[in-house]
């Protein structure tokens, strides 16, 4: 049975909640591929909105959108960010080897 430890210590819980009770969490002992792949989902589609709003005529853009663009964004790029950190604490450490000279 998994105690309130081992759970804490597994599953993190994203930066990005609004709410002092984690409702998103990642499973930090999920494949690490798989945590990749949600990182690059997130960061790719965070991108794509960037490239649209750079190729978009702001003369047309409404001023209420952009709270909801800067939401959108903060919370892929953030949730992005915390998954490529899992990844990155998931695998294994190996020291450089020496570069020759």
């Amino acid at each position: 049975m998994n105690t309130p430890r081992t759970l804490t210590n597994r599953f993190h819980p994203l930066k990005s909640s609004y709410s002092d009770t984690p409702v998103m969490v990642i499973d930090t002992e999920a494949d690490p591929h798989e945590i990749l792949e949600a990182a690059r989902q997130r960061i790719r589609a965070a991108s794509g909105l960037l490239e649209t709003l750079y190729c978009h005529k702001f003369k047309e853009a409404d001023p209420s959108d952009i709270p909801n663009i800067v939401n959108a964004l903060y919370l892929l790029t953030q949730d992005g960010n915390e998954l490529l950190e899992i990844t990155r604490q998931r695998l294994p450490t190996t020291t450089p080897e020496p570069h020759p000279l």
